[in-house]
């Protein structure tokens, strides 16, 4: 999270935010969050997540949209957590920071279940979370926001790829390299067949798993228009990302994934060829957000330790994210 929107947050914000939900602030617990503050609370004994965010990084508009989106899903039968309205009828409720700008909350139902485990792991499991991606691209397909105002930016949006003004003078060659794959992917073809809105960072993080295997999807806030295959990529770059042998778990997870997403839509298998490049674009976004949340030189969190142990050195020699035959996949 940026300190200049951590620094504004206070009590008076929480108390004034949770009350336009119907809770008061002592009946709201935190949850671990990133980019936004999270808590959890109940209302008419529904279990809610109040997500409190900033207009310095999501104006209202945008995220207008993302529930838009979100409730357009929902009603279709796509395995997501649909946003619910405030006391006073609201989608999104603008509290002011007192520094001119504005917190921004939305709140939504709660998936059922847990966080995905190692144990989950299975073939049965890969092929809902596959099916479950696809419907979702299936169904943006015919998705138009319901004010023109409030249409998600495309991915190299200025608000999406804002990234490289948090890499200091020492990071000039990742920095290079960022802006020139994203100078490549600028030249890919958008056609509805391949590109639309989609989660972009739907990870085993941003996801609960319930007792009969079924998965419900959250956290849409960096939800964009991009190509869908950038979309599996990003769920592979986490799945794959700690493995021992990432080339051999791509092999074991990619093949099941797939034919659980084929149940629901499909692209041009062309398209595969490009994941190493959407792979590499999230490990240049990803070395650029630690870069701009923490001290790179005295981290403390073991995640942010493991991922930026050699990785300045694996991004300047070129090294790929995953050493695998992407432009050798086919559909099933």
């Amino acid at each position: 999270m940026e300190p200049r929107i951590r620094n504004r947050f206070n009590q008076h914000i929480l108390a004034e935010t949770a009350t336009r939900y119907g809770a008061p602030a002592e009946a709201v617990h935190p949850l671990e969050s990133a980019e936004s503050f999270i808590f959890e609370f109940e209302r008419d004994g529904l279990s809610l997540i109040l997500r409190i965010g900033h207009s310095l990084r999501r104006n209202v508009s945008l995220i207008q949209g993302e529930v838009d989106w979100i409730n357009f899903l929902a009603r279709r039968g796509a395995d997501v957590s649909p946003a619910v309205l405030s006391q006073r009828e609201e989608l999104v409720e603008c509290v002011d920071d007192g520094f001119g700008e504005h917190f921004l909350a939305t709140a939504f139902v709660k998936a059922a279940g847990r966080p995905p485990q190692g144990d989950d792991e299975t073939p049965t499991f890969f092929e809902r979370y596959g099916q479950a991606i696809g419907r979702m691209h299936r169904l943006t397909q015919d998705y138009e926001p319901a004010q023109a105002a409030w249409r998600r930016p495309h991915w190299d949006d200025p608000i999406m790829q804002d990234l490289d003004g948090f890499l200091p003078p020492s990071e000039a060659r990742a920095q290079q390299k960022l802006l020139a794959q994203i100078a490549q992917l600028r030249q890919l073809p958008r056609e509805r067949e391949s590109y639309g809105l989609v989660h972009q960072d739907a990870h085993g993080g941003n996801f609960f798993v319930d007792e009969t295997g079924a998965l419900t999807f959250f956290d849409f806030d960096d939800c964009c228009y991009t190509w869908f295959v950038a979309d599996i990529a990003i769920v592979l770059f986490y799945a794959a990302i700690g493995k021992n042998d990432p080339a051999a778990y791509t092999s074991h997870f990619l093949p099941h994934f797939l034919r659980g997403y084929q149940r629901e839509n499909r692209f041009p298998v062309a398209w595969f060829a490009q994941m190493p490049h959407f792979l590499k674009l999230r490990e240049l976004e990803l070395y650029a957000l630690i870069h701009r949340s923490h001290d790179v030189n005295n981290l403390t969190h073991w995640w942010d330790i493991r991922y930026m142990t050699g990785r300045k050195e694996r991004i300047e020699q070129d090294v790929p994210f995953i050493d695998f035959d992407f432009a050798g996949l086919r559909w099933a």
